[in-house]
């Protein structure tokens, strides 16, 4: 009788076993379905990165504003090409008029330009000029370096937060050192010239409206 006993235990045992192989194997196979579900989503990138890259290119026409962000706004005068070697190459000519520059830009080099900004963002600018300057407690070299590459890199909001930072409200020449003044004059140029573009307006009405948000009215009235 107990040799029987034994082998039921052993039979029940080898039965253990092999269920538990064959959990192990269900789990392997879940494992691997889930493997290659995640496969697909690997995939999905370059799908989107494809469709980026084509809607990278904008088309401008002639007459258009566009800010090449080293030298400001400009205005598309011709849109020419040309053939250099074997390559046939189209290009933008672009007339920045504060400098009195002539640009000539690749087509296909085209991420340094950007079209001009909206009347929503012309708007969200006055009201940045509108609000306290962050002056910041280190050495000017070292700040002007940062309000330099502000001015150039092209981006609004970033080009009034320098004219809100280095306004004085005031007229007076000791009060301001010679770059910081640079700096101020050239930040306020560029802004105020996209303004100009957008709003579709003469200097003067455009220069009052800065004037006005940065609290230099005062300053504007005894220059008149």
């Amino acid at each position: 009788m107990p040799k029987k006993k034994k082998v039921k235990k052993t039979k029940k045992s080898k039965k253990i076993k092999k269920l538990k192989i064959t959990n192990k194997n269900k789990q392997f196979t879940k494992t691997a379905d889930k493997k290659s579900s995640t496969a697909g989503p690997d995939e999905k990138p370059e799908i989107k990165k494809i469709k980026k890259q084509a809607t990278e290119k904008r088309v401008y026409n002639l007459k258009d504003y566009v800010v090449y962000p080293k030298h400001g706004v400009g205005q598309i005068t011709a849109i020419e090409k040309a053939k250099i070697g074997e390559i046939d190459i189209q290009f933008y000519k672009i007339l920045v008029e504060k400098e009195k520059l002539t640009l000539t830009v690749p087509i296909n080099q085209q991420s340094k330009l950007r079209p001009i900004s909206s009347i929503n963002q012309i708007n969200k600018c006055i009201s940045i000029l509108k609000t306290k300057p962050k002056i910041k407690r280190t050495m000017w070299s070292r700040r002007a370096q940062e309000y330099d590459q502000k001015i150039n890199s092209g981006k609004i909001y970033e080009l009034a937060e320098v004219v809100k930072d280095l306004n004085k409200n005031t007229d007076i020449i000791a009060d301001q050192s010679y770059s910081e003044r640079q700096l101020f004059e050239k930040a306020y140029e560029r802004l105020k010239s996209e303004f100009e573009a957008v709003l579709k307006t003469g200097p003067e009405e455009v220069q009052k409206k800065m004037d006005k948000a940065l609290g230099r009215t005062n300053i504007s009235e005894s220059a008149e």
